[in-house]
């Protein structure tokens, strides 16, 4: 049974920001000097929904001068225009689409930040965001998401009917163990050098040898 279909993470792993700011993280700050207590609900909420900036501010009850406003959406800008792919997703990408796998992006952030994934990737075959869907990994409702987009059926029983759908990211919970629950093939991508893969390149080509040859390791 060849693999069909390939996601891939988005920061981190296709992705990443030359410039951090982390804007909505100054926004929870400033909350916290006006007496507002965060929680590790904040994250939840920001990655789930459609917030912008000022619509977070103002779910969360945080008031904002405007100088305030000015400066964070500044921040804000300056990470998204910061915003670049990797050099080996474009390359593994490239490969894959070319080779016949279907590719989807699968990743957990917050509003500002789809457009720009989407306008860098336009050629990718679907998407699941957690601010669109209301989810967020390692929730198997966002893996099984993404598999209905890229229209397979994940198994990893090579014996029985379904599609072989691996997946990668820099997250061992969220992008190895998590997709796995709804039969996806996850691997962890460390660039840092110590785990089996270390670029998608290499992950790419380990996809199409065993797409020709059958099982390989790591795949």
């Amino acid at each position: 049974m060849p693999i069909v279909a390939a996601v891939f993470d988005a920061f981190g792993t296709v992705v990443h920001i030359g410039r951090k700011r982390h804007p909505f993280r100054q926004l929870l700050r400033i909350g916290a000097e006006q007496g507002r207590r965060p929680g590790a609900a904040d994250l939840h909420t920001l990655m789930t929904s459609s917030l912008s900036l000022e619509a977070a501010a103002n779910h969360f009850g945080i008031r904002l001068s405007a100088q305030q406003m000015r400066s964070l959406q500044n921040d804000l800008e300056a990470e998204l225009v910061s915003i670049t792919p990797y050099p080996d997703a474009l390359e593994a990408l490239q490969l894959l689409k070319a080779d016949g796998v279907a590719i989807g992006i699968c990743s957990n952030l917050a509003l500002p930040y789809g457009p720009v994934l989407r306008d860098l990737f336009g050629e990718v075959d679907g998407f699941a965001l957690s601010y669109e869907l209301g989810c967020m990994k390692p929730n198997q409702d966002i893996y099984r998401e993404i598999c209905h987009r890229l229209h397979v059926s994940p198994t990893w029983d090579m014996t029985a009917a379904g599609d072989r759908v691996v997946m990668i990211g820099d997250s061992v919970q969220c992008d190895q163990m998590g997709p796995r629950v709804v039969g996806i093939s996850g691997y962890h991508l460390d660039r840092k050098g110590g785990g089996p893969i270390s670029s998608l390149r290499h992950f790419a080509e380990l996809v199409i040898e065993d797409r020709r040859n059958g099982f390989v390791e790591p795949l």
